[in-house]
């Protein structure tokens, strides 16, 4: 059984895209979109060497909010679209990586999740043999997670942890 519907912000699609992850999205949820304020952000730069993959799988998945963002003071404009989008469409998931705005959408009482608790549910639906690989795919293409938090996260999931030493 799938989860739903996912709004995802900007942040965990750069992640998956860079790791060739996206597909993960539709195996894990029944539908996933984005407001305009997240496809302005990660259809900026046409040079990033995933911009393709990004643009043929989110084209079809944007929506408009039609409230006002009046979040936009407390947050960037893709993660407050994301937070009035998830409500807007009733969604199930949030999907976001930033500490701050995460922290006030779980405030709001919004069901987040991010990109390493994501690729930790592909490993517990089989999608995804080891993460640990995958953990250090993000650290080559400088997606920036805490080592201490991926290590604790590879411990919970009774995998090596990553030494750089």
């Amino acid at each position: 059984m799938k989860n739903g519907l996912v709004i995802a912000d900007s942040g965990p699609i750069f992640s998956l895209a860079s790791i060739n992850k996206l597909y993960l999205l539709d195996s894990l949820f029944d539908d996933v979109r984005i407001p305009q304020a997240v496809w302005k952000e990660i259809t900026l730069k046409k040079s990033v060497k995933y911009y393709d993959k990004i643009v043929n799988y989110f084209e079809s998945k944007v929506l408009k909010i039609k409230a006002s963002n009046e979040l936009s003071f407390i947050m960037d404009y893709g993660e407050s679209e994301s937070v009035i989008l998830f409500r807007e469409q009733n969604a199930n998931f949030l999907l976001i990586d930033d500490k701050k705005a995460r922290r006030i959408a779980e405030h709001l009482n919004i069901n987040c999740i991010g990109t390493l608790g994501l690729l930790v549910a592909a490993k517990e639906k089989g999608l995804v043999k080891n993460i640990q690989p995958i953990f250090k795919k993000l650290i080559e293409n400088k997606r920036y997670y805490s080592i201490e938090l991926l290590n604790k996260i590879l411990i919970q999931n009774d995998e090596d942890i990553i030494d750089f030493n």
